[in-house]
Parts: C-alpha cells; sequence; structure tokens
C-alpha cells in the first residue's frame, strides 16, 4: 500500500481529494504530518521524509519516493488505471501531460510573483504573468467544460487547485472563472473539506 505524508489544508490536499474522486483513498495509508505555514507556524516534522518537510511526499509499495504534486498524481492516476487520466496512446496525451507540467514550470511561478507584488523583467520572460496564464486556459478549453474536452481530469483538479487557494488572483476571464466553478462543483462531489477539517483536529490533538 502506498504511503502518502499529507497535511490538511496544504498542497496535498489535492491529492486527498484526487483520491477520493477515483474511490481509492482507502487503498493509501495516510499519514499526517505538521509543515511549515505562511504564517510562521509549524515546523519541518521528524517523521515526514520528504528532505525539505513538505507535503506531498509518497513512498510506492517497492519503496520508491515521489515528491511534487503533479508526480504524485500522475504516479496515482497510472497505478489505478487511468481514470483521471489520458493513458499513453490515447488522444489528447501530449495536451494533458503538457498541463499537468504547466502547473509547476508556470502558473506557480506566475502566482508567487502576484503574491509578492514582484515584477522582474527577467522573471517576466521566463515565466509570464497570470493575465497570459488565463489566456492559455481560454485557449485550451475552447468551447469545452474542461482543459481535455468534455471529461474532467487531474489536470483541471491541479490547474484550478492554485486560484480555488487564491480567488482573488483568478484571471479577470469569464472564461477561467466558469471553468474554476465547474471544477469546484467536481470537486464538491466528494467530502473532501469534512476529511481535512477532521485531519487538522487530529493533528492538533496529537500535538
Amino acid at each position: 500500500m502506498p504511503t502518502l505524508y499529507h497535511s490538511p489544508f496544504s498542497r496535498s490536499t489535492r491529492i486527498i481529494t484526487q483520491l477520493m474522486l477515483m474511490d481509492r483513498l482507502d487503498a493509501v495509508d495516510v499519514r499526517p504530518a505538521v509543515v511549515r505555514r505562511q504564517d510562521g507556524s509549524g515546523h519541518h516534522d521528524a517523521a515526514n521524509p520528504h528532505p525539505e518537510g513538505k507535503v506531498p511526499f509518497l513512498i510506492g509499495d517497492d519503496g520508491m519516493a515521489i515528491r511534487e504534486s503533479n508526480a504524485i498524481m500522475l504516479y496515482l492516476d497510472e497505478l489505478n488505471g487511468y481514470p483521471l487520466g489520458i493513458a499513453p496512446g490515447q488522444p489528447g496525451r501530449g495536451a494533458f501531460l503538457s498541463w499537468m507540467c504547466y502547473y509547476g514550470g508556470v502558473v506557480e511561478p506566475a502566482m508567487v510573483c502576484a503574491f509578492s507584488g514582484e515584477v522582474h523583467p527577467a522573471f517576466a520572460t521566463a515565466f509570464r504573468s497570470l493575465t497570459e496564464v488565463g489566456a492559455q486556459i481560454e485557449a485550451g478549453l475552447g468551447d469545452a467544460p474542461f482543459l481535455m474536452g468534455e471529461r474532467f481530469t487531474i489536470a483541471d483538479l491541479i490547474m484550478a487547485s492554485a486560484f480555488q487557494w487564491a480567488p482573488q488572483l483568478t484571471p479577470d476571464n469569464a472564461a477561467v472563472r466558469d471553468w474554476v466553478a465547474r471544477v469546484t462543483g467536481r470537486i464538491g462531489t466528494v467530502p473532501v473539506m469534512e476529511y481535512e477539517e477532521q485531519a487538522k483536529a487530529a493533528l492538533e490533538a496529537a500535538a
């Protein structure tokens, strides 16, 4: 059974969401972990094997360690037969992988730039802005409800998670706002927030 190191209401929440949507949460050993938060609270949990004390962190049945949300999400999707992804050789595989990597390579850096208020020319040249991110999402959607057409995938889950976490940074783009709302509605079909509240209470009680 894979082991997931998870801290409630963090980047690893989307892994819990994915597992719930796949109905595979009971197939993973979820280990609670304390992490450093932006407000200065928390610490590097010695029980968390992530070298930087972050989450998510996954250890497979064979002892293989996997870090970074997009890598973990792709691994879990493959492990379970691609219920929320595009399998190798299937139409759309290239676009699917591109969106999964675009999140970490462009979206998160652009979000950090927007939060910090720093817009260095080199940064803008390398990663672009959230306005351009919004334009890319709109172009990717076209007339479809999700990034991969009619089908909701983990590409939607990870891409929209940034704007669910910081809605004030959602690009001023109707197509993007509507897409985020659709993804949020899809996530709302599983009790992830209830799970996170219980996990948070348990972690605080154990402190």
